[in-house]
């Protein structure tokens, strides 16, 4: 019957100022890459429901070049971040590759309700995805994919909050999300997978959205060497920072003795 038919999918139109959000939003570019600070909330890319996404409006970062950029790895929409673009079919083989061995490391900040009982460590905890009528969900799973996550605290607010600092290894869907829900300290404003304990009550300087933000990228270039891009946290992270009393500038990336070992002298 009619009713049987797949509804079409909703069509976004690109006006102007989605255009100069976009442009906006570029903290990098080369001749093969750019890299862009994604707004918590706004998809990558569509799907039910979402009419609003980046993929759509890829054509305005073209500027000199006739390829459009090609999109190198996925983000959660509710996640703020850097996100990678491949300038070129050669750039885009190159990157995925390094993804693919995992070669690129990414640096997330969040800040989770409560204290780590260790303040670093490694989370592997196994993960799979599980569909229902309230949507897809993923949980803690010893039969489901290997999710390797590490993590270090960088600062606290008494024993109500903690900045946390986290290196995935793999790449699952909401794998932050779901290790830190599973450290015991759910991350702040993550109600899918904290409930109401991710929230703090009458904290008016703290907004009831997702506090995770990808930081910092780091990646082998295709001209050769190692690159890093940094993005500033998100508004509404920015404020939960200052007002916690957090120190934005203590650091980025408290990984790096990790990279002695990985890539040497060669991060630019």
């Amino acid at each position: 019957t009619l009713n049987e038919r797949p509804q079409p999918k909703k069509r976004f139109n690109v006006t102007d100022l989605d255009v100069d959000m976009l442009l906006q939003s570029v903290i990098y570019k080369d001749d093969h890459v750019i890299a862009i600070n994604k707004p918590a909330g706004l998809a990558v890319q569509g799907g039910s429901g979402m009419s609003k996404h980046i993929d759509a409006m890829l054509n305005s970062l073209r500027f000199e070049m006739k390829e459009r950029p090609k999109l190198i790895h996925p983000l959660d929409k509710d996640t703020s971040a850097q996100l990678l673009f491949a300038r070129s079919a050669r750039a885009a083989s190159f990157l995925t590759k390094a993804f693919k061995t995992r070669d690129v490391h990414k640096i997330y900040w969040a800040i989770v309700v409560g204290l780590p009982k260790i303040k670093y460590g490694k989370i592997d905890i196994s993960l799979e995805k599980q569909g229902s009528k309230f949507g897809e969900k993923v949980v803690a799973d010893k039969n489901g994919k290997r999710a390797v996550t590490y993590y270090r605290t960088v600062d606290n607010a008494s024993s109500k909050s903690t900045w946390l600092a986290m290196m995935p290894e793999t790449g699952r869907t909401h794998q932050l999300r779901v290790h830190c829900a599973e450290l015991g300290t759910p991350i702040l404003g993550d109600g899918k997978y904290g409930g109401a304990s991710a929230f703090f009550e009458g904290a008016e300087g703290i907004e009831k959205k997702l506090h995770l933000h990808a930081k910092a990228i780091k990646f082998p270039h295709p001209d050769g060497g190692y690159f890093q891009v940094v993005s500033d946290l998100s508004p509404h992270m920015k404020r939960s920072w200052k007002y916690l009393g957090f120190n934005e500038s203590l650091v980025v990336d408290p990984f790096e003795d990790f990279y002695e070992e990985w890539y040497g002298d060669n991060v630019e």
